[in-house]
């Protein structure tokens, strides 16, 4: 084994030059593989910040291919069951280290292109810690295979082993971030499973650079499928196959509420309960006391709102500032907001790229929109867009009279950080409405010089976020440092990058072995 006892964090690296040269490429053609076999293209993806620029071509899956796909993965799931689990993750460390330093470059690329990430943001996400989940994935297999069921005597001996599941698992991943589409579709192979992935084809580039370099370091054909394909297709068809063992999603409320109800409508028709793992996105918050640091609050808010148009899942957007701070954070956002450059991403210069697609743009300026009409909104700083050359959309700050808003409380997922000054005497008050005013409970950052309070706000606040920060942003988790998931409508709460998430794709078996015959069929009590 090449793993280590201690696991650090991949350091991220930022290659201008090699960069450059791979940004400037003609279309890939992305074809759906099971075994091998290709499909030709039909579709085509754009790049966000140049809607004109064509970036891959690609097919969607029928459901005949995508049946074709699940057939090819019952097949080979035995077999790669088989295979040790040491020799799994010698293929993993392969994989890691092609991705470090053979393709990081061509997956910072792919990423960049292809869903408008900044080069540091696309180094962050595509390079370390889509490696970390690679790497970090097997020091936590390693560590669970350490435990030894207790043995009592000589004449007994247990143990426990981790099967793959029985079927197969579908991964359904985001645009967002690379490193998830890795971690959804090949933990679940790391654990013995065969994986059909839909990708998001609005990553697919980046996806697709993941399939191939996995199958370079070893992963068998037909372990991994890749199928892009329209969503409801893929759902439809996954849901009804009685062979469905397991679903890795990351999405939205409603796909994910979805594919549940069509689960618990097919139940009958399993051969194995389907486990269930969702992240579903959330109304992330950043809350101020009075006696927080000014400068922390300004440059945390501006990262966690408007790094890759807060796009990102654990994104602040809505905000809960002290009137006593408010002209001070106020000016601090605004005058920091100016210096944000949005732009081609092959600018290295520039803040953030383009919103993903044209969907996104009509969502989110469509907030924006309600923002002018509403009374009880002020847009303080940006609010305006553009889709003539990309999706690009202006980092936008709004303040709001009334905290129950719509702004305040729906999932936006873009650029737009709405802010609620509360009345100091009502700090308690405006602590609750973190809690009561959406259903979400993702992520949440609280700023505070006050040891005190932020123990009592660790309290009051514990169910309003998966992942919660004081002091910081409430972006940026790493894999192994801060496991990620939030629960209520934000998902199942698994903790991707945590130390469990590996083994909730697992079947375990306890075995028995006895070593001396059994010989009485009665017990002492009953001969008196």
């Amino acid at each position: 084994m090449m793993l280590k006892s201690k696991v650090t964090c991949t350091s991220i690296i930022v290659g201008r030059d090699c960069n450059e040269r791979l940004l400037k490429f003609r279309p890939i053609e992305v074809s759906m593989q099971l075994l091998n076999y290709f499909t030709s293209a039909r579709k085509s993806r754009t790049m966000p910040h140049n809607h004109k620029a064509k970036i891959a071509k690609y097919y969607w899956a029928t459901p005949d291919l995508i049946q074709k796909a699940i057939d090819v993965a019952v097949k080979a799931q035995r077999e790669w069951e088989k295979c040790p689990i040491e020799k799994r993750l010698e293929i993993w460390i392969k994989a890691a280290n092609l991705m470090s330093k053979k393709y990081r470059q061509h997956l910072n690329a792919a990423t960049m292109l292809g869903q408008s990430k900044s080069v540091i943001q696309a180094e962050i996400d595509s390079a370390a810690e889509l490696i970390d989940f690679f790497k970090i994935q097997g020091y936590f297999v390693k560590d669970a295979l350490k435990y030894k069921p207790i043995s009592p005597t000589n004449t007994v001996l247990n143990s426990l082993r981790y099967r793959g599941m029985d079927g197969f698992v579908a991964a359904v991943s985001p645009f967002n971030f690379t490193a998830i589409g890795g971690n959804l579709s090949y933990t679940p192979a790391l654990m013995g499973n065969a994986v059909l992935w839909k990708p998001s084809d609005t990553a697919l580039l980046s996806n697709w650079w993941i399939f191939k370099i996995c199958r370079e370091a070893g992963v068998p054909p037909g372990v991994v499928n890749f199928v892009p394909c329209e969503g409801p297709v893929f759902g439809d068809t996954i849901t009804a196959s009685p062979y469905l063992s397991g679903i890795n999603f990351t999405g939205s409320v409603p796909t994910f509420n979805r594919l549940w109800m069509q689960v618990g409508k097919n139940l009958a028709k399993y051969k194995n309960y389907p486990k269930l793992v969702g992240e579903c996105g959330g109304k992330n918050y950043h809350f101020v006391h009075p006696s927080a640091d000014v400068q922390t609050v300004v440059i945390g808010t501006i990262k966690s709102a408007f790094e890759f148009n807060g796009q990102k899942c654990s994104a602040c957007s809505r905000m809960y500032i002290p009137e006593s701070l408010w002209s001070k954070i106020k000016d601090g956002l605004l005058s920091t907001r100016e210096k944000l450059k949005i732009g081609d991403v092959r600018d290295f210069s520039i803040f953030a790229g383009a919103v993903i697609d044209a969907a996104a743009f009509k969502r989110i300026s469509g907030y924006i929109e309600h923002a002018k009409k509403s009374s009880d909104l002020e847009i303080i700083g940006g609010g305006q867009y553009d889709d003539s050359i990309g999706y690009f959309i202006q980092p936008t700050i709004i303040t709001t009279k009334n905290p129950n808003e719509k702004i305040m409380t729906e999932e936006i997922f873009g650029p737009v950080l709405t802010i609620y000054v509360y009345k100091d005497s009502k700090l308690d008050e405006t602590m609750k409405l973190v809690e009561s005013s959406t259903p979400y409970a993702l992520t949440g950052a609280i700023f505070t010089q006050d040891e005190q309070w932020a123990k009592r706000a660790l309290e009051e606040l514990k169910y309003t976020a998966g992942n919660f920060y004081v002091n910081d942003k409430s972006t940026g988790s790493v894999v192994g440092q801060q496991p990620f998931g939030g629960s209520r409508m934000s998902g199942t709460n698994d903790k991707a990058g945590g130390p469990h998430y590996a083994l909730r794709w697992a079947s375990p078996q306890a075995i028995k072995e006895t070593f001396v015959p059994l010989k009485e069929y009665d017990y002492p009590y009953m001969r008196s």
